[in-house]
């Protein structure tokens, strides 16, 4: 049997964990919305705190894995083992992120020294629905709630319909006009980024709903799935 103070410490430790997670989380939508910004309004000033913003999220990343680490080897319940391990991944994609809003930062400024291509359209609703999956996602693993992650995952397809329609469109742009390479180029890496946001908010869902159901849908739509374990649904993690 688990000493009682010894259990009531790792509940203390296992809940900072997830607070710093949601923090993390927290910042890397932050970092998001200002490289946007920088990019929208023409700021140089918010693209350059992109890369402090960045450094912010890798130490996090580092903290959250070292007290995930500690974390693993007092972990007296298997449902504790798996809120850990998705926490470690969820964390993962998240540092992902902020690099996603590093380089939207770094095309912004670029962007930002010569006449802007074309009105911006596409771009922000990309932003906008994959700032909305990150959210929700997050949203889903706080609250516990599987079927809000669930709901995330299919929106990726939005994203991705978005980002192959802006690109036919940008080597259009260079086709007819050679000098807007430069401009149609940073474009495409910037709504290849979003692209991939979206792709990390879609793995922080898909980690979310194996969390709290004990289902891996990871490659559900190709017919392959991880048995759940013995545990039935209700022994999810606190």
């Amino acid at each position: 049997m688990i000493p009682r103070n010894t259990s009531h410490h790792f509940d203390q430790d296992l809940a900072a964990l997830k607070d710093k997670l949601v923090t993390m989380g927290s910042l890397a939508e932050a970092a998001v919305q200002r490289s946007m910004k920088a990019l929208i309004e023409r700021k140089d000033l918010l693209a350059l705190h992109a890369k402090e913003e960045d450094e912010i999220l890798d130490e996090l990343e580092i903290e959250i894995d070292e007290m995930a680490i500690q974390l693993l080897a007092k972990a007296p319940l298997a449902t504790d083992l798996r809120l850990i391990a998705v926490a470690m991944k969820i964390c993962q994609n998240l540092e992902r992120v902020g690099d996603e809003a590093t380089t939207i930062g770094r095309r912004a400024l670029e962007l930002n020294a010569e006449p802007q291509l074309k009105p911006y359209v596409d771009i922000p609703k990309m932003a906008e629905i994959a700032l909305q999956m990150l959210k929700e996602a997050l949203d889903a693993f706080v609250t516990r709630e599987p079927a809000r992650a669930r709901a995330v995952i299919p929106r990726d397809k939005e994203v991705d319909a978005l980002n192959k329609q802006l690109q036919r469109e940008l080597v259009s742009y260079v086709i007819e006009d050679p000098s807007t390479i430069s401009r149609c180029l940073n474009l495409i890496v910037i709504s290849k980024s979003l692209e991939r946001i979206a792709d990390h908010a879609t793995n922080i869902g898909e980690e979310v709903v194996y969390l709290y159901e004990g289902h891996d849908i990871r490659h559900a739509r190709k017919g392959k799935t991880r048995p759940p374990p013995d545990r039935p649904a209700s022994g999810a993690p606190p």
